[in-house]
């Protein structure tokens, strides 16, 4: 293991990172790290790392630069290895997931992929000796080498890095930022991808609030009168058919899913609450939670419970991953932020590099940013995390977003155009979408569907529903048809009516662009010409193998999302989830004055892919259980089983509108209704042809759509993968029975 102190000033670096003592075995030996820098370092031979300033940083939002003495800390560069080790590195990803190969699940442990596939020590002292000679605080070096952490001022950024950190006011709120892209001198470009990030905007946890005007009032066309329904416990078991696996012993017992936060629960008390009040605690004794911040070589201090109104987004992920896996160990993963870095990717890299007996067998990351809003660097550094993370046998699973098909904009009236989360992006997690529950758009009786009466653990649904993406953008054909008029049931009418435009109106909470994640991946690499914005020189993952041939995926040769959908809505229709969340100290006010007495329908209420993913982590969790193997990026498996069941037609068996929603032998549910269109405006100094948005003459607002000149839908679904749901939703108990035990 490689272990550094801290020093500082012009420190010379000898001999500090020595190599590991660990055996290698012979499936994980790839010869020795190559040294990549030679030559002398000339701080006047630089390079730019192009893609890492964020949109933010304009006139318009600029206080002036900030003092030189402001502190830096917990600042992270990311390093790369050779060429030859990266190939490698992936060819042995490949081998893990091919049944044909000698290192078909041949995990790695964290010595090993580190002695096989980490940085060049000598490549890993040059740098930080370069570090140090800038007056910086070397803190910690990751095994791997492909992390430094370091700090400093702002001062210093600017001479070592050639950006100035700027004080911004965005939205009323003040932030810090670097104004440009940062440099480092041509000889270290072979080893340094960059610094993670030099601001502190920090990732938007996946959730929304339960729609607040809309529980007590009926929908138009809902046939039903008995008001709303929250999703609990029970009925997720019922919906996605999780109740068989349970009763046949697979609950998750001896498995541990991990969810990454920058904060601890506000109390575990609610986690508690949650368990007992939907029957949990009895049915599933071994149901455990446990907060730790993992340590490491880069620093990670505990964060408590963070006023930072995360918290919210943490006992959606604890609660959530025990309902779908009552049995399984829960492990809140968290470190502080640091003034630059994310303390959910501390908690991560430290958990991928510490003891073996320690890693999770799955993960979930309930949180995101746009690729081009990412940057090229903070992009890549996940994607080697999660690399790692694979290699070692470790399931990842994100939240694909909650912007429909533009998160660069964050849920607002679209103006950046067509974007997806760079956390969720990479070939090497599976993205998890969301969808709505379809009856009340579609005209079906809810009682079909739920019971008049509860069980004495809050269960009311009957069966497995029809399913439409989530979608709640007055963009969507479904919300205009059901909230609108029959002068304004279109969606371009009714975004542009006075009920969604007026701050007044009753129904302007659909004047934004939220609803499940989906899209191309458009900027992961390269650096956008318009800020936030995929153009100049981006360019998306290239498309994995095993998405590649998928009845409806493009053949556009990119790596598109999301995998696959769960039910994420905030009750646009009827439906929400129920979360015991009793912090009273929220700043939000849709979030305030919440307990966890009583009936959950009195509790907080949410939608969002941070939901969804947790659940589908949690399905995975049995999926090991009952295969007794761990199973690294599973998307290999669910591409193929879903390939098996769509064939070249798709499956009007396995339809979710037409599918027997009691008794089937689906193990995807095929979602052909609805879409993930949002609401979109132009805007000053974005060019038209960027912004993917179609406005009718005369509207101030328009529809997200693939041409700017015509309308072309960003994106319905069809048969098979669509950018709406992906492969579609699940049923859990034909998934898990019926998972091969070598890979397709």
């Amino acid at each position: 293991m490689r272990r550094l102190l801290k020093r500082t000033g012009a420190t010379i670096v000898a001999g500090m990172l020595s190599a590991s003592a660990l055996s290698v075995s012979m499936a994980a030996t790839v010869g020795s790290a190559v040294q990549t820098i030679h030559g002398s370092i000339d701080d006047t031979k630089r390079v730019v790392l192009v893609g890492n300033t964020r949109s933010e940083a304009t006139a318009a939002n600029d206080l002036g630069a900030a003092e030189e003495t402001m502190p830096m800390t917990g600042m992270m560069l990311q390093l790369k290895a050779s060429p030859e080790r990266q190939a490698a590195l992936k060819q042995y990803i490949d081998d893990l997931h091919n049944p044909k190969s000698a290192n078909y699940h041949q995990w790695l442990t964290p010595a090993q992929f580190a002695e096989s596939y980490g940085v060049a020590k000598e490549d890993v002292d040059l740098v930080t000796a370069w570090l140090i000679g800038k007056g910086f605080t070397v803190e910690g070096v990751a095994p791997t080498g492909l992390q430094i952490s370091f700090s400093g001022n702002a001062g210093q950024v600017r001479a070592a890095f050639g950006t100035t950190i700027h004080r911004l006011s965005v939205k009323g709120v003040q932030h810090i930022a670097n104004y440009g892209d940062p440099q480092i001198p041509a000889a270290l470009q072979p080893a340094v991808a960059g610094i993670v990030s030099l601001h502190d905007f920090r990732p938007k946890p996946h959730l929304v609030s339960r729609a607040p005007h809309l529980a007590t009032a009926a929908h138009p066309n809902e046939t039903e009168s008995n008001g709303f329904h929250v999703i609990g416990a029970p009925d997720l078991a019922t919906i996605y058919n999780l109740t068989p696996l349970f009763a046949a012993g697979y609950s998750g017992k001896g498995q541990t899913i991990m969810v990454v936060e920058d904060t601890y629960l506000y109390s575990t008390a609610d986690f508690t609450t949650f368990r007992k009040t939907y029957g949990l605690t009895r049915a599933y004794p071994y149901g455990t939670l446990q907060q730790v911040s993992p340590a490491g070589s880069v620093t990670c201090t505990n964060p408590g419970y963070a006023a930072n109104g995360d918290d919210g987004e943490a006992a959606i992920d604890v609660e959530w991953a025990s309902a779908a896996a009552p049995n399984a160990s829960i492990i809140l993963a968290a470190c502080g932020n640091t003034r630059t870095v994310f303390g959910g990717l501390i908690a991560l890299q430290n958990t991928l590099n510490g003891p073996a007996a320690s890693l999770p067998s799955v993960v979930s990351i309930s949180y995101g940013e746009s690729e081009p809003q990412n940057g090229a660097t903070a992009n890549l550094s996940y994607l080697t995390t999660y690399q790692q993370a694979v290699a070692e046998g470790v399931s990842i699973f994100v939240s694909s977003g909650d912007e429909l098909a533009e998160s660069s904009d964050d849920g607002n009236v679209a103006t950046h155009g067509i974007s997806i989360s760079g956390f969720a992006s990479t070939p090497y997690n599976v993205a998890v979408g969301g969808t709505d529950f379809g009856y009340v758009p579609l005209g079906e009786d809810s009682t079909k569907y739920w019971s008049a009466t509860n069980t004495s653990t809050y269960g009311s649904a009957l069966s497995y529903m029809t399913e439409i993406p989530w979608n709640g953008s007055c963009a969507s054909a479904y919300v205009a048809q059901v909230y609108g008029t029959s002068t304004t049931n279109t969606p371009a009418a009714f975004c542009n009516s006075s009920a969604v435009t007026s701050t007044s109106g009753a129904d302007n909470f659909f004047d934004g662009a939220f609803g499940g994640s989906g899209g191309p991946s458009g900027c992961a690499t390269g650096s956008p010409s318009t800020s936030g914005v995929v153009s100049g020189s981006c360019a998306g993952y290239a498309k994995p193998s095993w998405q590649s041939g998928l009845i409806g995926n493009p053949a556009d040769g990119v790596r598109d999302i999301p995998d696959v959908s769960l039910f994420a809505s905030n009750g646009i229709f009827d439906p929400y989830y129920a979360v015991c969340w009793s912090n009273p100290n929220t700043k939000s006010p849709e979030f305030a004055g919440f307990t966890c007495t009583g009936d959950p329908s009195t509790w907080a209420g949410f939608g969002g892919t941070s939901v969804s993913s947790p659940i589908m982590a949690a399905i995975q969790a049995l999926v090991n259980q009952k295969t007794g193997s761990r199973w690294g990026n599973p998307n290999t498996v669910y591409y193929a089983l879903a390939n098996t069941e769509y064939g070249a037609t798709g499956s009007a068996a396995c339809n979710s509108s037409t599918v027997n929603k009691t008794s089937n032998s689906c193990k995807f549910y095929d979602i052909t209704q609805g879409d993930i269109v949002g609401v979109c405006k132009a805007a000053t100094g974005r060019s038209a042809a960027t912004r993917n948005c179609y406005i009718e003459s005369g509207n101030a607002v328009g529809i997200s759509s693939l041409s700017n000149t015509a309308f072309q839908s960003v994106y319905p679904t069809t048969t098979g993968w669509d950018f709406g749901t992906g492969i579609g939703s699940v049923n859990a108990y034909n998934l898990v029975m019926g998972w091969p035990t070598t890979a397709p």
